[in-house]
Formats: structure tokens, sequence, C-alpha cells
């Protein structure tokens, strides 16, 4: 017992403000700076400017000091502590309900719901006792925590992720319905989660959100309301309870500072834009993606400067895909929906009638309603939505697509490497976990520690995607047979397109590559050597056509 008051107390030591304690920040500050992100007036700043996103000191925001190197060491203590095996209970003390598992650790004293000095904050002198008394009791977790990107894989940083090492054995836990073990890794999360902190501290508490959201229909309501699970609301609104101003400015920064989205849509519009140049006819563009017109600015520019000196396209149709269209039984996928009162059409209808070029923007609900029209080159963007669909409503929505007979088809998705989890729900939550690491990790590094705002928002929306229990991650090679049963060939990237995308990686933080098929095929996005998404083009099943 005495093992659990220590980590009591030592965890109210190491973190941050938690979920619950944060203030909700003003959107005022957003709002009066959103004329730096007018991307009508500055379309593609981002992709040309030589803003130097990987270069300068991180040293201020990094936690490899001694001190947060000593803190990342207790709380390794801790998390050892909680996922040891239990000493014997005494026969005279132990009570019928500990003997329930053999493998379950001895519940904390406090409990979630109740008020216990270990909530209290700590004097400095005793946070200093705390810390360097166990400050060298897990050197080997340092790694290479805080660092800026440019490292090895993940193996590199595994020790230090201790969130993951805490979320993982409790959502096998709840999955097998073991509440005593669950509720005490729920307890121990909720004393180290918090949305801000670092990528660890951030990543228990999305990760905690989405057990607590998933517990009654894994063990029933019963069973659930009997788990005290710790306050774990996010303080931030999702996208689409976004103020419409913030919403774009996020949108516009997070491609300014990450590749994560940047890079296929950049290698998506120079497909396009290759496609386009083969023969002058209208073309239509039908999006069912998440840039929220983010990605098309740059699109339309390409097209005014055709090679060769070649006219544009006659005219240019955009058709919107409402985000329920992929996904109709599942929640809609993460970034794909937008706030209400956002509308980006006016701003690129202005856009291109200043760069004279004849644009006409649709919406549709679902696919059904989208609609062709004869001798106009059709080009379907599916990017990061529908591994978020179920398998049957992606076998659906391909199907469709299919019979609209397009000329291309971009498929962008999340990439859960070669790695095959045990089809658990619980080895489906790992994987999920396993990419949101990488994008608060990578985020933490885009924005250089700064938690503000436009972070926020970004890291709220995506950590929904712990919370998806439907649709299962799934690599490049299982997309690739997917497509290829649907009636699909893949295409080659050209030369161009694939050394554009070179270029722009240039200009964030080193951490990122991007790793091109030998056959011009798939090109892969990775940080830290681990893989986060692929861009891939796709034909009508005829033969393979290489775009110059």
């Amino acid at each position: 017992m005495s093992m659990h008051i220590s980590c009591c107390h030592e965890l109210a030591c190491m973190k941050p403000m938690s979920c619950h304690e944060q203030d909700h920040p003003e959107l005022a500050a957003a709002a009066s700076n959103n004329a730096g992100f007018d991307w009508l007036e500055d379309t593609i700043s981002f992709l040309t400017a030589d803003a130097d996103i990987a270069s300068g000191g991180y040293g201020w925001w990094s936690s490899n000091t001694p001190a947060a190197a000593a803190q990342q060491d207790d709380i390794g203590s801790v998390v050892a502590q909680t996922l040891s095996p239990p000493a014997p209970p005494l026969p005279t003390t132990s009570s019928p309900l500990a003997h329930a598992s053999p493998s379950i650790a001895s519940p904390a004293v406090s409990s979630p719901s109740e008020p216990s000095s270990s909530k209290k904050r700590k004097s400095p002198a005793h946070r200093a006792s705390v810390i360097h008394g166990h400050g060298s009791s897990n050197q080997r977790r340092r790694g290479e925590h805080g660092k800026k990107g440019g490292g090895g894989g993940a193996g590199s940083d595994r020790d230090t992720r201790w969130a993951e090492q805490l979320l993982n054995p409790c959502a096998a836990a709840v999955e097998a319905g073991n509440l005593l073990r669950a509720q005490h890794l729920l307890y121990v999360l909720g004393e180290l989660a918090s949305f801000s902190g670092d990528a660890n501290h951030r990543l228990a508490a999305h990760g905690l959100r989405a057990l607590a959201g998933r517990l009654p229909a894994a063990v029933g309501a019963a069973a659930a309301a009997s788990v005290r699970v710790p306050p774990c609301d996010c303080p931030t609104p999702v996208f689409t309870a976004a103020e419409p101003r913030l919403f774009r400015a996020s949108l516009i920064k997070f491609h300014e500072v990450s590749p994560w989205f940047a890079l296929p849509n950049a290698l998506a519009n120079t497909a396009i834009a290759a496609s386009a140049a083969m023969e002058p006819r209208p073309l239509h563009v039908v999006d069912l993606g998440v840039s929220h017109g983010v990605q098309w600015p740059t699109l339309l520019e390409s097209l005014t400067r055709m090679p060769g000196g070649r006219a544009p396209p006659p005219s240019v149709r955009l058709t919107v895909v409402g985000p329920a269209a992929a996904a109709t039984t599942t929640p809609a996928a993460p970034f794909s929906a937008s706030p209400p009162g956002y509308d980006f059409s006016p701003h690129l209808l202005r856009y291109a009638k200043s760069i004279n070029l004849q644009l006409a923007i649709t919406r549709a609900a679902s696919l059904d309603s989208v609609y062709g029209v004869a001798g106009e080159a059709l080009v379907v963007c599916l990017q990061f939505r529908l591994g978020h669909a179920g398998a049957d409503e992606r076998a659906e929505t391909l199907r469709k697509v299919r019979g609209m007979n397009p000329e291309l088809v971009v498929l962008s998705e999340l990439d859960a490497g070669g790695g095959v989890h045990d089809g658990t729900a619980a080895g489906e939550f790992a994987a999920r976990l396993e990419l949101l690491w990488r994008f608060l990790e990578s985020t933490s590094v885009a924005f250089k520690g700064r938690d503000g705002e436009e972070r926020r928002l970004l890291e709220a929306e995506a950590g929904t995607s712990a919370a998806d229990a439907a649709a299962v991650v799934e690599g490049r090679e299982a997309w690739r047979e997917r497509m290829a049963a649907a009636g699909f060939e893949e295409a080659a990237f050209g030369d161009e397109a694939v050394e554009t995308a070179r270029s722009l990686l240039r200009k964030y933080d080193g951490g990122w590559e991007m790793s091109p098929a030998a056959s011009g095929a798939a090109v892969a996005l990775r940080w830290k050597g681990q893989p986060v998404s692929f861009c891939s083009l796709w034909r009508p099943a005829a033969g393979v056509k290489r775009l110059t």
C-alpha cells in the first residue's frame, strides 16, 4: 500500500495543469490576428516562402533539461510501479475484492471522485525532494525525449512514451472486463493526463477520454457505472464547434508548419495539373477530403502555368462532398467537418477570377448526387476520409467512384505500416494511439512547443480518432488490394510531382521524410522513420500511364 501512497504524491508533482483545471482561452486574439492568414491574398506563400521552419533553437521549450529529465525518470518509476505485479496480500488484512484477480495492482488510496492530499499543489521544496528522490532510477528513459525531430525511428524514444504503457494495458483490461485493473489504471492516467504539456501528457488525456467513451459498450452500462472515470473533457472544441475565423487560421497555420496534410495535397495538385495538361478540356474535381478549400488555390494557380505555354482548362468545376458521404453509420472522419458559418467558396471564386480562371463550386451531400458532364476530365480526390469508415462503407464508396468512370483518383490515407495487430479492440486502439502519438509529437515540434489556440484546436480534432472503434487502421498494401478489387489499377507519379513534394518537405522539421516507391507509385510520408500516411494515384483498370 505504501507504494501506491507514494505514487499518488509523486503524480501530483509531475503533471501540468489537469484537463479540468485549465481556463478556456478567448478567441478574440486569434480573430484579431486573422489578417495574417488571408490565403486569398497570399495563396501559396507557405509553398514558396523561404521560411526556415526547420531551423532555430528549441532549447527554450525542450524537455531535455536536467529538471525535466528527472521528472521524466520520476514518471517512468511510477509507470513501472503501476504495471508491476502487486505484493502478495496479507491474509489478515486482504479484502475479498483484492483476490478477484491476481494480476490486479492494489487500487490507490484515494479515488478519482474524492478530494485528497495528492491533488493539492506541493511546495517547491516538496516538489524538488520528490523529483530528486527518484531522479536516478530510470536514466535510460531520457532517450531523445524533447529533442528536435530528425532522430531515429520509433524505437529511439519508445522508453519515454509512458502514456501508451498505461493506456494500452487499460484498454486490454476494459476489453477483458477486468474492472479492478481498469479502475486503477484510469486513476493513474487521470492524475497524469493533461491537454497541455508534452506529447505524453496530451496523449494520456486524449486516450483517457477515448477509453471513457468506450467503457459502456465494452462492459455494459451497469458495470461501467461502477467505474469511477476521472474528468477528461477536452476544454477545446472540435472542428464543428470552432469559431470560423479560428478554424480557417488553424488550417492555414497547420499547412505552414506541418506536412501532415500539406504534402499529400501538393502531390495531388501536381498530379491533377499534369493530367489536365494532356488535353485542354473542362476539369471537374470531386473533393471527398479534409482540406476545406485550403488545398485548391495552389491547384488553380498551377493550372494557369501549364508547361509549354499550353492553355489552361476552359473551365474548372469543384464539387465538395459532405462529411457524411463516406461514413453514414459511423461518426464523420476527423478533420472532415467544418463549423457552421465557414464557407471558403467566395474567397476561392474571387481568387479564380483574379487569375482569369473560370471556376464553379457546387456541394453534394453524397456521391449519389454528384453528376458529370460529357467531355469533362473527371478527377476524384479521396483524402483521409475512407480510412475512418467501416469496411462495407469503404467498399460501397469505391464502387460508386468506379461507376463514375473518373480519369484519375487520388487516394491519401493514414498508414499503419506493415504491422498487423491481433484484431481485438485493444489492438486497434493501440494502432490508433501510435498514429496519434506521431501527430502530437510532430505537432509539438511544428509549433515549437507553443500551446496556442490553433494547435489546441487541431489536436482536439485529431484526438477524436482514438475513440473511433468502427474503422480499422490499415497499411498501404491493404489499400492497394482494396483498390484493385474495386476495379482500379495504380498509376505512377511523375518526376515533377515527386520533386515538388521533396522540395516542399525541406521547409519542415528534419524529422519528416518521404519515400516514393521504386516504381514511382505511392509516396509515403514518415515521421522519425515511422509511417504516417501515403498518397497514391489510380485509374480505372485499363493500363498504367505515367504522368509527365
